[in-house]
């Protein structure tokens, strides 16, 4: 097939990219570079099945040519990182809007099917409002609990359920095909943790003999997905064509607390590094609200696909943690 990758130089659009490309098929991976790496495109520059195009998915004239080429595509393309997205609010917004507006005119033009990559920052604080017995877990058609559009964090989430909507409203007015993913927590090698990414971040200091910095009481609990398990389910959900119409969370449904994460890193590292406090404030600014819960239930992805997790938090952390070290050793 030919596959088309918005934000192909980003964590989650690499490992994408590297799937489909040992599966065949042929692939174009735009991307502006702007938390992306080229370099971690490098291993399929020189092949003929790949081409990338620096070069932003606003950008109506090359995104044409690119949809009306391609059989899927994958959209990818956003801002991430809970530190960028509050530093950048207004790049935050306009990028997700006009980016997935684009997307969908030429996907529907052209007709070919389209993964929206959401996330389960949607939900906002959902859980911890409705939740009494703190067990339960987020299902697709939960309701969403934000907070005040003066608070920046919750601008992420709107724009990425404005997606959704949007997405959905082509499904339904125009037969658009179209597979809405939320992504909880992806992580494994090669994830950076410039933009606030926890478990790299952890880990990276963990190895360095750092202070390991947990924002808040540390007890606000998530849950992490290798990025193996991601691209796996969503590409089966894409290539099958069961996921078309449809809303899945892509994540893992086992939790834990920064604290306790803080923890095992230090311990699988054998690192002096002791756990750090900083209030919230400190790290974001004054008004920033975080969830203390948001943990995937899969049920739809298991009941749609067969999916089972292949990766637990301790195969998740020593992947992590191995190609850190191979990396300061470079």
């Amino acid at each position: 097939m030919k596959i088309l990758v918005t934000g192909g130089a980003g964590f989650i659009g690499t490992n994408l990219i590297r799937t489909l490309f040992s599966q065949g098929h042929e692939i174009k991976a735009i991307d502006n570079l702007s938390t992306g790496r080229e370099e971690n495109l490098a291993p399929f520059r020189d092949s003929d099945r790949f081409e990338f195009i620096q070069d932003t998915v606003t950008n109506r004239a090359v995104m044409e040519g690119l949809v009306e080429w391609c059989d899927h595509c994958y959209h990818l393309a956003a801002p991430v990182g809970v530190k960028l997205i509050m530093e950048n609010p207004v790049l935050t917004i306009l990028d997700n809007v006009r980016g997935i507006d684009t997307v969908l005119e030429l996907v529907n033009k052209y007709k070919k099917r389209v993964m929206i990559a959401s996330t389960s920052e949607i939900y906002g604080k959902s859980l911890d409002l409705l939740d009494k017995t703190k067990t339960r877990k987020l299902k697709e058609t939960d309701y969403r609990v934000e907070g005040s559009t003066r608070n920046h964090r919750w601008a992420y989430a709107n724009t990425k359920a404005m997606d959704e909507f949007l997405g959905f409203a082509y499904h339904k007015e125009f037969g658009t095909e179209v597979v809405i993913v939320r992504f909880f927590n992806t992580v494994g090698p090669r994830q950076l943790s410039t933009f606030g990414m926890v478990i790299p971040n952890f880990v990276k200091r963990a190895l360095a003999h750092e202070d390991v910095i947990v924002f808040g009481s540390g007890e606000q609990k998530r849950s992490f997905m290798h990025v193996n398990d991601s691209v796996r389910a969503v590409t089966e959900l894409m290539l099958s064509g069961k996921g078309v119409g449809q809303e899945f969370n892509v994540g893992n449904p086992f939790e834990v607390t920064m604290n306790q994460l803080a923890q095992r890193v230090i311990e699988k590292t054998g690192s002096p590094s002791k756990v750090v406090h900083i209030p919230y404030e400190e790290a974001y600014g004054e008004g920033f609200e975080d969830m203390n819960r948001r943990t995937a239930d899969i049920t739809k992805l298991k009941e749609t696909i067969g999916f089972e997790i292949g990766y637990d938090l301790d195969a998740i952390l020593d992947d992590v943690i191995a190609y850190h070290r191979e990396q300061a050793m470079a």
